[in-house]
Parts: C-alpha cells; sequence; structure tokens
C-alpha cells in the first residue's frame, strides 16, 4: 500500500493534490501553511551549513564593496550637501 505524504505541521495525511488543495502543497490546509511561514518568521527554523571562514570573509567583502561602489549609489549623490565636513 502506497503511504500518503504528511503535513509538515500537522502529521495528518495529505491527500493527491486536488485543484483545491494544490495551492497548500506539501501542507494539508492554510493554517499549516501559515503556522510555517509565521516560524519561519520567528527564527524558529534555519538553514544550517558548515561556515567556511574563507567564505564568511568574502563575502562581508563584497557587501562592504558593493555599498561603496559609485555605481550603486545612483540615488545617494547629493544626499550630503548639507554637512559640515
Amino acid at each position: 500500500m502506497i503511504k500518503l505524504p504528511e503535513c509538515p505541521i500537522c502529521r495528518k495525511s495529505v491527500p493527491p493534490a486536488s485543484d483545491a488543495s494544490a495551492g497548500y502543497a506539501p501542507f494539508c490546509s492554510r493554517r499549516c501553511k501559515e503556522v510555517d511561514l509565521i516560524r519561519w518568521c520567528e527564527g524558529r527554523y534555519a538553514i544550517v551549513e558548515a561556515v567556511d571562514p574563507n567564505r564568511l570573509v568574502q563575502t562581508s567583502s563584497e557587501v562592504v564593496e558593493s555599498e561603496f561602489d559609485d555605481s550603486s549609489d545612483q540615488g545617494m549623490q547629493g544626499e550630503y550637501e548639507d554637512c559640515d565636513d
């Protein structure tokens, strides 16, 4: 016998996708889908992977460079003209 998949929130069996429930997959209902979203927003879930210090430093420097890159500051020009140097 084929076992039906379970909803990751309430563990009810999730019937094969039909037109009515296809928008909730892999959840059984809108409620379970929203509970999952709230848990992500609250930080209860996390995607964990090993941290490579070299990659972390590289990523951090890329972010800093992009913040100070003149080509990315198109909307910032002239914003600080009133400031005293």
